[in-house]
């Protein structure tokens, strides 16, 4: 069998750890041979493959980034587009895909399973906003890095007397802001699933001034307040209708400083919350996963996505994986025991 291999959507720690386990399973227990699609889902529609064997792969585990590369291009956009795939395949003699990604990606796999394309998902986003899933690789790399830098804003907040301002990944879900939030003991987080009043922000950092202690807010992008007047976006769509998020951080910085007259920063972790060298969690999941994906397409199981459920890796259908996004729920917020909006 000769199967393809391809990463889409936003680069994550632990995106090489799947491809490595992927192939080395692969061809040590079934013999099979793989093709690396480049840049996503352009390449099966453009063809555009590189070699994907035993040498490609070596000591690819700690790299972060993807050596198959990525982008957002949305196949079901492009008239003709799965024509054009199922061609490619065919003239590859490409049996069977596994795609690695996120909803976008694995939406796409969901629409070629229904006509007729063998593809195993396996689930990728430092959101960790998949459903079906406890959790997807590159999470626990994010937060740990953002716990570090609001660890590390914590003490030069002190020592200037200012409001630090921490905007973190997070279009629709609120995990990293409030996994690395709690761990670094903010006194503020803001999640887009939750509207906030920025009358009581302002009153929570008044409060923490007062007590001599300077605040640090965190927020995931997709943070808004209650009225809607401070969430910030460029216009510009990508390809799955994506607006592109930014700027609520300096916003609510410049809020609280007029506001309060204190000094107010903004810092945004951005990219290199996906940047790096994945962590050993990271890598041992997506290891996991990458094994039992081409343990699904040995078996003829597609149209499925391998998930982590519990501590068990098990299989889910595509469709339910992709059907909704896994938010975070009221309860999850208020063990955190921080402000409410």
């Amino acid at each position: 069998m000769r199967v393809g291999v391809l990463t889409g959507g936003g680069d994550c720690p632990g995106l090489n750890a799947v491809i490595r386990a992927v192939v080395r399973k692969g061809i040590k227990d079934y013999g099979y041979e793989f093709v690396g699609f480049r840049d996503g889902w352009r390449g099966p529609l453009e063809g555009d493959t590189m070699p994907l064997d035993r040498a490609a792969v070596s000591g690819i585990l700690p790299r972060g980034g993807t050596i198959l590369g990525s982008s957002r291009t949305n196949l079901m956009k492009i008239e003709g587009g799965v024509e054009r795939v199922k061609a490619n395949m065919a003239e590859l003699g490409i049996d069977a895909l596994v795609a690695i990604g996120g909803e976008d990606t694995l939406g796409v796999a969901t629409q070629l399973t229904d006509r007729d394309v063998k593809v195993v998902g396996v689930p990728k986003t430092i959101d960790n906003d998949l459903n079906a899933t406890d959790f997807t690789f590159g999470f626990d790399t994010a937060v740990n890095i953002a716990t570090e830098a609001i660890d590390r804003l914590h003490t030069t907040a002190e020592s200037h007397h200012r409001a630090l301002v921490v905007e973190v990944m997070g279009r629709h879900a609120g995990w990293i802001a409030l996994h690395s939030g709690m761990a670094a003991g903010a006194n503020v987080i803001l999640i887009p699933e939750r509207p906030f009043d920025i009358d009581q922000v302002v009153a929570h950092v008044e409060s923490r001034f007062k007590t001599n202690y300077a605040p640090i807010i965190v927020v995931a992008e997709g943070a808004h307040p209650k009225d809607g007047q401070m969430e910030l976006s460029t216009g510009e769509k990508d390809a799955f209708g994506h607006v592109r998020l930014g700027g609520i951080g300096q916003r609510l910085a410049d809020e609280i400083e007029s506001r309060t007259g204190k000094e107010a920063r903004s810092v945004v972790l951005g990219h290199v919350q996906r940047g790096g060298t994945p962590s050993a969690f990271d890598r041992v999941l997506a290891t996991r996963l990458g094994v039992n994906a081409i343990d699904a397409v040995h078996d003829g199981d597609f149209g499925k996505m391998v998930a982590l459920q519990g501590t068990d890796i098990v299989r889910v259908d595509l469709s339910a994986a992709t059907e909704k996004l896994k938010t975070v729920p009221t309860e999850r917020y208020e063990e955190a025991e921080v402000f409410f909006g």
